[in-house]
């Protein structure tokens, strides 16, 4: 595993708008037609892969391993949501990300995200040998 290229200060960004599909209602996280706080937390998670997955050596991509998300204000149907993420800190395997998300009205939600960088090889074999325990 190679993380010289990594650098503190990249930066990715995720991009959508808010569907139905995408709303509290629909995903069962809340009664209100709302963007929902998971689909929130899974484009902060995507902006920071694109801060950083592309660049990793082949075979290594990252994985989650720490939110601390707050979701600050709602967003309508059809508003478009630009989640961004900043690398901060390098620790070894461990990444750790500001995250930001923000409607056409402003700031909806931050926080820190920490992701980890796997050998893709070597974490499906836990799986593997997980599923025979």
């Amino acid at each position: 595993m190679n993380t010289e290229q990594l650098k503190p200060g990249m930066t990715g960004q995720k991009e959508l708008v808010v569907s139905l599909e995408l709303t509290a209602s629909h995903l069962g996280s809340g009664g209100v037609p709302v963007f929902a706080t998971p689909m929130m937390v899974l484009a902060m998670e995507e902006a920071a892969r694109a801060a950083v997955d592309s660049i990793l050596d082949p075979g290594f991509a990252t994985v989650g391993y720490h939110l601390d998300i707050k979701h600050l204000a709602p967003t309508s149907l059809g508003q478009k949501v630009t989640a961004s993420a900043k690398l901060l800190e390098i620790n070894g395997k461990l990444l750790s990300f500001s995250v930001e998300a923000h409607d056409e009205n402003g700031l909806i939600g931050e926080g820190s995200h920490v992701r980890a960088i796997i050998n893709i090889d070597k974490f499906k074999e836990k799986l593997v040998n997980k599923k025979k325990n």
